[in-house]
């Protein structure tokens, strides 16, 4: 497609910033964290606009659950062939093959491409032939026949959006091994923008369609910010299925753990959609909300980091004795932790302020916010762990293991099923019993993958890293007292909350006090992540040098805990 071009002429000078390298974690991860966070805000702004054209009447409210649950089975078959099968994988195996030959790399990789595509292309056919039936299959006996014909009808329309998405996923992981984080960073933002296109352009002549034409939109342009810097970089598509090309081989031979991971995995999630909507009164529509809220700072926090250090942890995992490997890990888990802590108890404490600055105060009903900052209120103790899970997983999978992820995912989907399971058809708290389970498998899932890491390693669950976890959590908990207290004072005393200016102003003061108590205990008790605040800040007069830098590499630790 760009051969009657010549790609640079098509790229100003002015976009030469998007094609930098970032060569250190922190940098990389600073690049996705501010993408991730930009992202977060469009992904907000997507909610609130679907819920301010779609909750006005009882009818939209199902519509708009119909349209939560149908982006369930396109969101699986991608996850399940795309970022399961090859996702992982790739970048390490990719990373290894273009130190030898970038050709041989580029090949390679096009030929996995193409094998994904034509599977992805056949399954999807398959769908969606059979979508009602298996919309059916897995919605609980509170999905309406309404909703069932419009979740039905919208599975279809999301279906071609994920091919889309399978293309856009190779370019990121191409990208990311050369160190490339920007555009990849950029995509979900694009994708966000086109979901919001979607819903504004069309909303008046298709409903809730409209969002499953949004999607398409924004998938098609995740793929298209990312496909010219791929090619500059030197990849070429070509139509092979030559299963023999170096590497191929390797990363199909790793691909059946990894599959099966995500297929657990997304039964999970499909269960999910089973259980919530088993109960009804919009119950699905409540829990997504809630995670919504959850996963922010897990993206903001989590995925950044453990996405850059997938790359630098695959350059070290070649070290027989695994010294740097465990360093720039440890590193990078009290990183996510310092972090991941405060955003935590933020959303604990502020949770009904967030919800109804977030998803509307005027648009929500107040039972659908209280029920939401319930279950929020729950989850929001998950944060950590899953952040910190982000990190661990991508440690065993830059050292080409993908069988012990496997057991440990198999582990706490079978104890989120059975956990569920009961709640829902046992006891009478129902939704919150969901939101218990998935707090408590979320630790189960961090505690497990810390104590096979370290089996496998040694070395890992040491002073360089429980110390400092310890200190992080002590802070924290400071941080909750202190941030409670004047948040019940100026709530009763101060603050008209009916009033959205009044409620920014408090989620604002109150935020700020217990981030102030949060960075004093954490200097009172030497927490020396702290020094990350005044690195960045101090960073800001120097960030075009620091994205123009491509000779820098990652330092030497200093001491047996690594860089602080």
């Amino acid at each position: 497609m760009f051969g009657r071009f010549k790609l640079p002429t098509l790229l100003s000078n002015n976009t030469k910033w998007l094609e930098r390298q970032q060569t250190t974690i922190l940098s990389a991860a600073l690049i996705i964290g501010i993408a991730n966070i930009i992202s977060s805000i469009a992904g907000l702004i997507r909610e609130r606009l679907l819920i301010s054209y779609f909750f006005d009447t009882s009818e939209s409210r199902l519509n708009l659950e119909a349209f939560q649950v149908a982006f369930q089975i396109p969101d699986a078959l991608f996850q399940l062939l795309v970022l399961g099968a090859v996702s992982a994988s790739f970048i390490p195996i990719f990373t290894h093959l273009k130190k030898r030959d970038s050709k041989t790399a580029f090949a390679s990789a096009s030929i996995i491409m193409n094998v994904v595509l034509l599977v992805f292309v056949l399954v999807s056919a398959v769908i969606f032939v059979f979508a009602e039936p298996l919309t059916l299959f897995r919605t609980g006996s509170g999905f309406t026949p309404e909703q069932l014909a419009v979740a039905v009808q919208l599975t279809k329309i999301m279906l071609f959006a994920q091919f889309f998405f399978a293309i856009s996923n190779f370019l990121s992981g191409i990208l990311q091994s050369y160190q490339r984080f920007i555009v990849p960073a950029l995509a979900p933002i694009l994708y966000n923008f086109g979901i919001i296109l979607g819903v504004a352009l069309f909303s008046q002549n298709f409903g809730i369609y409209a969002a499953g034409i949004g999607v398409i939109i924004g998938a098609l342009l995740h793929m298209a910010i990312q496909l010219p810097f791929a090619y500059l970089l030197g990849f070429r598509f070509t139509l092979s299925f030559n299963l023999s090309s170096p590497g191929v081989k390797k990363l199909f031979s790793l691909m059946p753990p990894r599959f099966i991971t995500y297929a657990i995995n997304e039964l999970q999630q499909l269960s999910l959609g089973f259980f919530a909507t088993s109960l009804g009164n919009l119950s699905f529509f409540v829990i997504r909300l809630a995670l919504r809220l959850m996963t922010i700072p897990i993206r903001i926090f989590g995925v950044p980091i453990g996405q850059a250090s997938l790359s630098f942890l695959s350059e070290e995992s070649t070290d027989e004795d695994y010294n740097r490997f465990r360093s720039l890990l440890t590193q990078s888990l009290n990183h996510v932790a310092f972090l991941a802590f405060p955003a935590s108890m933020l959303l604990l404490i502020l949770r009904i302020p967030i919800v109804r600055l977030v998803f509307g105060a005027s648009n929500l009903p107040w039972e659908t916010t209280l029920a939401t900052g319930r279950v929020v209120a729950i989850i929001s103790l998950s944060v950590v762990a899953q952040a910190l899970v982000q990190l661990l997983i991508r440690g065993f999978h830059a050292l080409n293991d993908t069988k012990t992820p496997l057991y440990i995912t198999l582990v706490t989907a079978i104890t989120y099923l059975i956990g569920c399971w009961f709640f829902v058809f046992y006891t009478q708290i129902g939704l919150l019993g969901i939101a218990l389970v998935i707090l408590i498998t979320a630790f189960l899932e961090m505690f497990l993958c810390l104590f096979l890491l370290d089996r496998k390693i040694g070395q890992i669950l040491t002073k360089s890293f429980l110390f400092p976890q310890a200190k992080i959590l002590l802070a924290s908990f400071f941080m909750a007292v202190f941030l409670y207290l004047p948040f019940r004072i100026l709530d009763e005393l101060i603050f008209n909350t009916s009033k959205t200016v009044e409620l920014i102003g408090l989620t604002i003061t109150t935020s700020s006090i217990g981030l102030l108590v949060y960075l004093y205990f954490s200097a009172l008790l030497n927490v020396r992540e702290l020094q990350l605040v005044g690195s960045t800040f101090s960073s800001l007069d120097r960030w075009r040098k620091t994205l123009s830098r491509t000779t820098e590499v990652l330092s030497e630790p200093t001491n047996e805990e690594g860089l602080r």
